[in-house]
């Protein structure tokens, strides 16, 4: 659990308003306890509790995490289905958590994949959630950066046809309307836990000019000090957003 001593530690700086983490290392906790890889991701559920608990509690505007990505459906059936229902039932249960601590959910990805039940769930939750005014929480669910930005383009493609776009006026922040995370704002700080130095198609489109975090911590172990430690990093930099600082 978080405490003044640790907001304190971030010296009064306002946190980061967009923060995404890709919460890498369930596996390869589990396997360093000589435990099934299933308890690595229910150990993981816990860790995103606390994360999303924290930034609620700092005043970050939005979370976006990677639960799986659309590479992560090539991994076995077993596998697979153990994080379809893993996911239902963090829907299941979840939900009532966040509407008592005014948070919203957005879900992102192809979630064709998903079967109806769990179709059912995420509209459920995310309109039961809708009207709250505090962290955003968006879940990317087989989700690729390259199919969000393939997606946008179709869906921009078919308004020029339909005489809605002219193709004249497309430009970044016209087609970056059309992506996933629309509406929302830009993400100042992306996270990657576990050791690996690699985004993995992870909002290719969003992350342009975004600080890019890594740790070796794994996912389980990321904690509420762990967070800190990211954004007091963050405040660190000399955010340029590709312009030139005179030097």
């Amino acid at each position: 659990m978080s405490s003044k001593k640790d907001r304190n530690s971030l010296d009064g700086a306002p946190p980061p308003q967009h923060i995404a983490i890709i919460m890498d290392g369930n596996g390869r906790w589990a396997k360093s306890k000589h435990l099934p890889r299933s308890s690595g991701h229910q150990k993981g559920v816990q860790s995103v509790r606390k994360i999303v608990k924290h930034c609620a509690k700092l005043g970050v505007n939005t979370l976006t995490l990677f639960a799986f990505s659309s590479e992560n459906m090539k991994r076995s059936k077993e596998e697979v289905g153990l994080l379809f229902k893993l996911f239902l039932s963090v829907l299941k249960t979840e939900t009532k958590k966040l509407k008592e601590n005014n948070i919203r959910l957005k879900i992102i990805g192809d979630l064709s994949a998903f079967t109806p039940e769990i179709h059912a769930l995420a509209k459920k939750a995310e309109t039961s959630l809708q009207k709250n005014t505090g962290l955003t929480l968006v879940i990317a669910a087989n989700y690729g950066g390259q199919w969000d930005i393939t997606e946008s383009a179709k869906k921009i493609s078919i308004d020029v046809s339909n005489g809605v776009v002219d193709p004249e006026n497309i430009n970044t922040s016209l087609f970056g309307k059309y992506t996933s995370l629309s509406g929302l704002p830009k993400v100042d700080l992306l996270i990657r836990t576990s050791g690996e130095v690699r985004l993995s198609n992870f909002l290719l489109w969003d992350i342009a000019y975004s600080e890019l975090y890594f740790c070796k911590t794994l996912w389980p172990d990321f904690n509420e000090r762990s967070l800190d430690q990211a954004i007091e990093n963050f405040h660190s930099r000399d955010r340029r957003f590709g312009e030139h600082n005179g030097e």
